[in-house]
């Protein structure tokens, strides 16, 4: 059971830990709410909520017991006492400094552990992905990719940055998304060349890369993809950056594999993309964990330690890119699941230059 793997990764002294932040509440319970606490002790777990969602949340959750919360303050020190917890681990990466001053006050005779032993448990956990998340990230994926097949419809000069955000965007929560992943990057031309630009009025224009990035949610797990398109035509240079990012982003995902380390995965694309005389333009990393956040671990970067490494079950991108302040950028970006022999693309958008 979850819960028991979770405090077999907690230090013998501590007695449980208190989930607060809701990202982390729904993984563990599957329920979306803005409120709530759960609360896993070696003696009980338990799920607080308020009286917006505690009839749902009866419904939903199966594993542990629902009870309506009214007053934390009160609640929680009696729960201490129930569940008989001396000391509590707490999500110190994720608490902010007004709520570690209320459980300090609220509950006086527990110690509230700040290390940040909660945090890496559950990172942990999350990293790998069971068999049930994978097909709900692949059910967002392929809801991104249907959209993805119908922008290349409407993609044409004279339509606005944020006309094929927003065209995306409706697609996706038209056709089974319950949100999105994030907000919806597509830029073109010069802005492009922004790896996280805001999509504005300005109209795309014949010889310009339009770039997107996006993904929908399913079951409360995110998907993430991009892709750079071209209008019109391009030129020598705008051909030569986009096939080194593909050769630098199959390169990766090449050597995505357990036993790999995060950083070695990301140094096969950064050489690819540095020998073709443009690593100055690349500066982020090559890749990042996917699952109820859309940025999780692992991270697949340049300052990953060499003792990062990937495994089975963790689902990470790939997607490096080349960006030319003033003039352009390139970015293209695929879901890849390391399994137990290799690893499996997630992604099947075709991503060979389209010009448009």
């Amino acid at each position: 059971m979850i819960f028991e793997k979770f405090l077999s990764l907690l230090p013998p002294e501590l007695d449980g830990a208190l989930v607060m932040s809701e990202e982390n509440r729904r993984y563990f319970t599957s329920f979306p709410s803005s409120d709530g606490a759960l609360l896993i002790s070696r003696n009980g777990t338990v799920f607080l909520t308020d009286s917006r969602y505690v009839e749902a949340a009866q419904k939903k959750i199966t594993v542990c017991p629902v009870r309506l919360s009214k007053n934390l303050s009160t609640e929680l020190p009696q729960l201490m006492s129930e569940f008989k917890i001396n000391n509590l681990a707490v999500e110190t990466t994720r608490l902010t400094v007004a709520q570690f001053e209320d459980f300090t006050k609220w509950m006086p005779d527990t110690g509230i552990c700040t290390e940040n032993y909660a945090d890496r448990a559950i990172d942990a956990l999350r990293m790998v992905k069971s068999d049930e998340e994978v097909a709900l990230v692949c059910e967002a994926q392929a809801i991104a990719e249907r959209a993805f097949d119908h922008i290349l419809g409407f993609i044409k000069p004279g339509v606005t940055e944020r006309d094929i955000q927003l065209e995306l965007d409706y697609y996706m929560l038209r056709n089974g998304a319950e949100a999105l992943s994030f907000e919806t990057i597509a830029v073109s031309g010069v802005n492009s060349s922004m790896p996280h630009g805001v999509p504005s009025d300005k109209k795309v224009e014949s010889g310009e890369f339009i770039t997107m990035d996006y993904g929908a949610v399913v079951g409360g797990y995110h998907s993430d993809m991009t892709r750079t398109v071209a209008v019109g035509s391009v030129s020598a240079e705008q051909k030569k950056i986009y096939n080194t990012v593909l050769e630098a982003q199959l390169a990766s995902m090449e050597k995505m594999a357990p036993g790999v380390s995060c950083f070695d995965a990301d140094k096969a694309a950064r050489d690819v993309i540095t020998e073709a005389g443009y690593g100055e333009f690349f500066g982020h990393g090559t890749g990042h964990g996917v699952g109820v956040e859309i940025h999780e671990q692992p991270r697949v970067s340049p300052h990953a330690k060499k003792d990062e490494l990937l495994a089975p079950g963790h689902l990470v991108t790939a997607e490096p890119g080349i960006y030319l302040p003033g003039l352009f950028g390139v970015r293209i970006e695929d879901m890849v699941l390391i399994t137990e022999t290799g690893s499996r693309e997630l992604t099947h958008s075709p991503k060979e230059l389209i010009i448009l």
